[in-house]
C-alpha cells in the first residue's frame, strides 16, 4: 500500500511527465502491435508469386553463340551464351543481358534482338537456380533481387570484362535488365566501374515496392482504413526494415536498396522502361528511380503496357528506343572492330552440379 500511496503522489505531482510517458508508450505499443500484425502478411508477400513471367523460346540459330561456364562469387556454377551481333557488320559493344525473375537467358532474344541485328554483342546468363545454372540448397529464388542476384551480377561483368581484355577489345560495357535483372544490374553496376550505361525494364526498388504493397494490402483488408491511410512514413519504414531483418535471419537472405544504388552510380547512363498499365510494380518505382539518377538519363512509360509487356505492346519502338540509347551512349566508332563474316562455333562444355 505504501507505494501505491507513494506512485499516487508522485503522479499528481508530475501530470504533465506522467500523460507524455503514456502516451510515449501507446504510440510505441500501438506500432509494435502493427508490425506483429501485418508481418505474416508481409512475409507471405515476399514469397509470394510474381506475375506470370516471360520464359525464352530457346536459343535462336540466326546469330553467332558460344556456350560457357563460370561462377558466381560465392563458388555456384552460372551458365551464359555469348552472342555475337549480326555477321559482316562491326562490333558495337558488349550488353550483358539480365532476365527477370522466374525466366532464363534465353529471352535475351526477344527483348534484345534488335540490338543484335544492330552489331553488339550480348552476354545473357541464368541465374542461379533458374535455367541451366546451378541451383543453392536451402535457397529458393524470389521476386525480389536479393544480395544473391547481386553476386551473379557481378560475376557475368568480370566473366566477359576479362573475355573482352583477352579479345584486346575495350572493357566498357553495357547492362540491360528485365524488371528483378534491372534491380540487380544497377546494384552491380555500383560496384564496377567499366558499366557505362544501364538499361532497365520495370525495374524497382525492395524496399519502396515492399513498402507499397504493404499500404496496398492493408488499405484492402484493414477494419479501420482511415487510421492506415494516415500511416505515418515512419510506420512503413520500420514495417518494411523488421521484415527484412526476418528474412535475413531466418532465410540468410539480404535485399539491398536499388535506390541507394542509383544514388552509387554517379554519372552512368541510364534509360528506364515501365509499363503504363503495370499494375504489380506502379509507374512510381522507375520514376523514382530515374528522379535519383544523376548523369545522362531517360524515362519511356509505354501506353498500354503491363509488367514486363512494353516490348510486345510496341515492338519496334522498343528496339529503336534501346539501340539508339546505346548507340549514343556506349558506341565508339574508334574503338570499333570488324566482325568475321562466319559464325562462331558453338561449344556447350559440362557445368557439373547445374540444374536440369
Amino acid at each position: 500500500m505504501p507505494f501505491f500511496y507513494g506512485l499516487l503522489d508522485f503522479v499528481s505531482q508530475h501530470v504533465f511527465v506522467c500523460v507524455v510517458i503514456a502516451i510515449v508508450t501507446l504510440i510505441f505499443c500501438y506500432t509494435i502491435a502493427i508490425l506483429r500484425k501485418y508481418a505474416r502478411v508481409a512475409i507471405r508477400l515476399m514469397d509470394g508469386a510474381a506475375p506470370t513471367p516471360e520464359p525464352g523460346n530457346g536459343i535462336s540459330t540466326d546469330y553467332p553463340c558460344e556456350e560457357v561456364t563460370f561462377q558466381s562469387a560465392d563458388g555456384f556454377g552460372l551458365r551464359g551464351l555469348i552472342i555475337s551481333g549480326a555477321t559482316g557488320k562491326q562490333a558495337m559493344g558488349m550488353i550483358v543481358f539480365a532476365h527477370e525473375f522466374a525466366s532464363e537467358r534465353s529471352s535475351a532474344f526477344r527483348y534484345a534482338s534488335s540490338l543484335l541485328d544492330a552489331g553488339y554483342d550480348v552476354f545473357t546468363f541464368d541465374f542461379r537456380g533458374h535455367g541451366q545454372s546451378q541451383n543453392e540448397p536451402d535457397y529458393r529464388p524470389r521476386q525480389w533481387p536479393s544480395h544473391r542476384e547481386q553476386a551473379d551480377m557481378l560475376a557475368a561483368i568480370d566473366f566477359i570484362g576479362a573475355h573482352l581484355e583477352n579479345q584486346g577489345r575495350p572493357k566498357d560495357l553495357g547492362l540491360f535488365g528485365v524488371s528483378r535483372g534491372g534491380g540487380a544490374a544497377i546494384l552491380a553496376a555500383a560496384e564496377r566501374d567499366n558499366v557505362r550505361v544501364i538499361v532497365t525494364d520495370g525495374a524497382f526498388s525492395s524496399d519502396t515496392a515492399l513498402e507499397y504493397l504493404f499500404k496496398r494490402f492493408a488499405m484492402t483488408f484493414a477494419r479501420l482504413r482511415f487510421i492506415v491511410k494516415y500511416h505515418p512514413p515512419l510506420a512503413w519504414q520500420l514495417h518494411r526494415w523488421f521484415v527484412f531483418k526476418e528474412f535475413a535471419s531466418t532465410h540468410q537472405c539480404r535485399f539491398p536498396s536499388v535506390r541507394k544504388g542509383v544514388k552509387r552510380l554517379r554519372r552512368r547512363s541510364m534509360l528506364f522502361i515501365h509499363g503504363e498499365k503495370d499494375s504489380y510494380i506502379p509507374i512510381q518505382q522507375s520514376q523514382s528511380l530515374y528522379e535519383l539518377a544523376k548523369g545522362p538519363k531517360e524515362i519511356w512509360i509505354v501506353s498500354n503496357a503491363k509488367h514486363n509487356q512494353s516490348v510486345t505492346i510496341a515492338p519496334d519502338a522498343y528496339g529503336r528506343r534501346i539501340t539508339q540509347f546505346f548507340d549514343k551512349h556506349l558506341h565508339h566508332p574508334a574503338t570499333a572492330v570488324a566482325r568475321p563474316t562466319v559464325a562462331i562455333k558453338t561449344t556447350s562444355p559440362q557445368l557439373v552440379g547445374s540444374a536440369a
